[in-house]
């Protein structure tokens, strides 16, 4: 049989001598490796956090001790109370919209065969700064609907449903047979007779504006008992026609709605014909014709999304547009990998997609989905970009959010550092509970 083996000891000249710690040896270089990091780390994050502590006690001069004060200005100014009810309204909508949506396209996209491209286009968005996605959205909601998307669509939806008016800043002349009624209404200056024709001429109407299928002026034969008249624009493009007389180049008021009117009651009504020819029935004969104000309001100009009321939510918007993606893509990599044998099971057992996607996946994606909301309400609280170049200077101050007032305060004419270094503090205060959540998320998953 084999000698059993002696344990060999330390090598001559005494317990562990010769031999470095491994141990040592690692936390050394692990020490030296994370040094510049950790350098970097005090000087671009702990300094700032310290020094902001340290300047929000003090006042815009930096030289006086403040206490509370600038802490008491963030509950009692209005502009930064209306800068913090907006964060509480984007931290609640923007990510559940997000979030929502990302879940919506995801599932939809998940089978159909185009689901990829559908998923590149929602997707391209994040490839966008926020700058020039502002000024994209600046755009689509000008006020002005030959500009702005948003409007122009409203605007096109509108008068799909309602008919507008045909003739906005039309009026007459003194020396037309005209005068002003009630209402931005127009009356004639005395009563129509049968067998008269009626002369209707307005001017303030620009020629490029007139219906496409307007034709020139034609004077009305005189009508067997009816009234008959014209409307027209009477002004000659270029010069040289004369008031109250048709003109050859002056072309006729199409759909001017025209109303007789007798002890202030509408007994008969036309509407011109492409010529500016009209005829009413006998009944109108003595009346009083009316050009209703109708003919005369201007034109539906559409919503003012970027006004005091609106603006919040149209930024919220842009924000969905760029973040939705993000939220989809992540959404559907944790659904890709969902266990489809549970999914069958519970069809197989008669359950719908409704009760699937209910009980199933939302429950299974409630990890991802958490990382998602998460992640989302940390990005949101130090909203600056969009609301900066979105909102026009004259409602700013109603989209105004944190991160805004903080560079308007740090930054603006009347910088007070001691109030914007108070906001910082906030913001990160607000910011650490939303990173608590996450770490211990993140452990959770990691004893997993």
């Amino acid at each position: 049989m084999p000698a059993p083996r002696k344990p060999s000891g330390p090598p001559a000249g005494g317990p562990g001598r010769g031999r470095r710690s491994v141990t040592g040896t690692r936390r050394f270089f692990a020490a030296l490796f994370l040094a510049p990091a950790l350098v970097l780390l005090g000087a671009l994050v702990v300094y700032p956090i310290v020094y902001s502590v340290y300047r929000s006690f003090f006042d815009q001069a930096g030289t006086g001790f403040a206490g509370l004060d600038n802490y008491k200005a963030l509950f009692t100014d209005d502009t930064i109370r209306t800068a913090v009810k907006n964060n509480a309204i984007w931290v609640v909508l923007a990510p559940t919209v997000s979030t929502a949506l990302g879940l919506i396209f995801a599932v939809l996209t998940e089978r159909i065969r185009w689901g990829t491209a559908f998923k590149l286009v929602v997707f391209m968005p994040m490839a966008i700064s926020m700058l020039a996605a502002g000024i994209i959205f600046r755009l689509v909601y000008d006020a002005a609907p030959e500009r702005g998307v948003a409007n122009a669509v409203w605007v096109g939806v509108h008068d799909t449903f309602n008919e507008s008016a045909g003739y906005p800043k039309a009026h007459p002349l003194p020396v037309h047979p005209l005068r002003a009624g009630p209402g931005g209404s127009f009356v004639t200056k005395a009563p129509v007779r049968a067998g008269q024709p009626v002369q209707l001429p307005l001017v303030g109407v620009i020629p490029a504006n007139m219906p496409k299928d307007a034709k020139p002026a034609k004077a009305a034969a005189a009508g067997d008992g009816k009234i008959s008249g014209t409307a027209w624009l009477d002004f000659t493009k270029g010069g040289g026609g004369k008031p109250n007389v048709i003109d050859a180049k002056e072309l006729g008021l199409k759909g001017l709605e025209v109303e007789a009117v007798k002890d202030g009651k509408v007994v008969a009504s036309a509407t011109a014909a492409a010529d500016g020819t009209f005829t009413l029935p006998a009944s109108a004969d003595g009346a009083g014709l009316r050009l209703p104000a109708s003919n005369f309001k201007e034109p539906y100009n559409g919503v003012e999304w970027l006004g005091p009321t609106l603006v919040t939510p149209g930024i919220i918007g842009s924000y969905v547009w760029m973040w939705a993606g993000f939220a989809m893509v992540l959404i559907a990599a944790g659904l890709a990998g969902l266990p489809r044998e549970l999914l069958e099971a519970a069809r197989v057992d008669g359950a719908n997609e409704w009760q699937v996607f209910r009980r199933i996946t939302v429950p299974m994606l409630a990890p991802v989905l958490v990382v998602v909301l998460v992640t989302l309400m940390i990005n949101v609280l130090k909203i600056f970009d969009l609301v900066f170049i979105i909102a026009p200077g004259s409602s700013q101050d109603d989209a105004n959010v944190l991160a805004l007032q903080l560079y308007r305060s740090s930054f603006g004419t009347d910088a007070d550092l001691g109030i914007g270094s108070a906001i910082a503090v906030l913001l990160l205060l607000l910011v650490l509970p939303v990173m608590y959540v996450n770490i211990r998320r993140i452990r959770k998953e990691g004893r997993r």
